[in-house]
């Protein structure tokens, strides 16, 4: 009988997956995931991508009936935060790092509760100067979403240790990267990853996965 992994999250995760195709992955590290899997494990998982483009935390609680419980996964990631930043710069629509936090621990409570054998995979937010994220005429932008990226991976941080789940970090790994080549190698515009990023994420969603499954 397969294993369901369900892949959640914002556009990152979404990535261009078409909505009306519930099998759809998207060209992203989702899309990488089911690819490697697929191959090394033939007929042992089905996958589900039900990132959706411009989700905040309030977002995705708000369709945690429909995109998560109802489907059951075995197996589960979550990677949403950086649009709780950006909708604050950019529509001063954003959510605040506590309420991230509160929103995020009801979020969590309620999978368990609903699928007390769900595996759990935290994936915290990242962000690279590019065009989204620096803006000439306000010099304090980069400023900001740097600093409120950074508390809501915090939070991340917090909840994985809270219910003793597997964190993946990027922000480490994604600024060790720029020693090797500049961020527009890895992300689009500071926000969005290039292939090259989504390898990156695929990658570490891989070592995760390997400690929960």
């Amino acid at each position: 009988m397969y294993k369901t992994i369900l892949f959640q999250g914002d556009s990152i995760t979404d990535c261009g997956r078409d909505k009306n195709n519930p099998n759809s992955m998207g060209i992203g590290y989702p899309l990488l995931v089911n690819s490697y899997l697929g191959l090394e494990c033939p007929l042992e998982y089905t996958f589900y991508n039900r990132g959706i483009s411009g989700n905040r935390i309030v977002d995705l609680y708000a369709r945690i009936k429909s995109d998560f419980i109802n489907l059951k996964p075995d197996y589960a990631s979550i990677y949403i935060g950086v649009n709780d930043t950006w909708h604050e710069i950019g529509s001063k629509n954003g959510v605040a790092t506590d309420k991230f936090e509160k929103i995020y621990t009801m979020l969590i409570d309620e999978v368990k509760e609903a699928l007390p054998d769900i595996k759990l995979i935290i994936i915290s937010p990242f962000v690279l100067a590019g065009t989204a994220t620096v803006d000439a005429d306000n010099p304090d932008k980069f400023d900001f979403f740097k600093k409120d990226v950074e508390e809501k991976a915090e939070v991340c941080r917090k909840i994985a240790e809270k219910y003793g789940l597997p964190l993946i970090e990027l922000q480490p790994v994604f600024d060790e990267a720029l020693k090797k080549a500049p961020a527009d190698y890895w992300t689009r515009d500071g926000v969005h990853p290039t292939a090259n990023g989504h390898e990156i994420i695929k990658r570490l969603w891989l070592d995760a996965f390997n400690e929960v499954k």
